[in-house]
């Protein structure tokens, strides 16, 4: 035993319950490999459901060879749900590797090449899952086409991060969380 007692004792005669901590962040990472739509779409998506429904899940995208630019269809259909697209730009998943980077409880893929590449080591060891969509960059139908084809994009991985949010992240466990995230990928 601890000088003065049990440590949960001691923090009570402070004044302090487990409820007087913040929950952590739930931090979110979604890959493919430009970072120009599908992630972008998914980093949106899920950061606008957290902050409608008041959870503490934050959601970042990143490339493995970012192209440098936002696909323009993404950041339309993004603003006309009501997204708040301030700050997105395409980035290297590196940023997500180093020292100052915020550690993640999940990574997502969501296209087959960056599911097939050899990702980096990620702190904290999150679990890993991947949810592969088809490029909407490559739809047929010219400008019209693609717009649908990124609109019928951003409402599937928006009902996915819906679901995501659903589960009772602080309380799982990785295998739990990993089996759930699988579950998902399955619907």
């Amino acid at each position: 035993m601890l000088a003065g007692g049990r440590l949960s004792d001691r923090l009570l005669r402070a004044g302090l319950t487990p409820h007087s901590f913040p929950p952590m962040t739930t931090n979110v990472l979604i890959l493919c490999t430009h970072n120009s739509a599908r992630s972008v779409l998914a980093e949106g998506m899920l950061n606008h459901w957290a902050r409608k429904l008041g959870r503490d899940v934050r959601a970042f995208s990143a490339g493995s060879a970012p192209s440098g630019r936002l696909n323009p269809f993404a950041l339309d259909v993004l603003t006309g749900a009501g997204v708040d697209i301030a700050g997105y730009r395409s980035k290297s998943w590196d940023e997500f590797i180093g020292d100052g980077a915020p550690e993640m409880r999940i990574v997502i893929t969501v296209c087959d090449s960056a599911a097939a590449q050899t990702c980096p080591y990620w702190p904290g060891s999150p679990v890993t899952v991947h949810w592969g969509y088809a490029d909407p960059s490559n739809a047929l139908g010219g400008d019209a086409g693609k717009r649908l084809a990124f609109e019928l994009t951003r409402e599937a991985l928006g009902y996915r991060m819906l679901q995501l949010l659903a589960l009772p992240l602080a309380r799982m466990s990785n295998a739990e969380l990993d089996a759930a995230l699988n579950d998902i990928s399955r619907n």
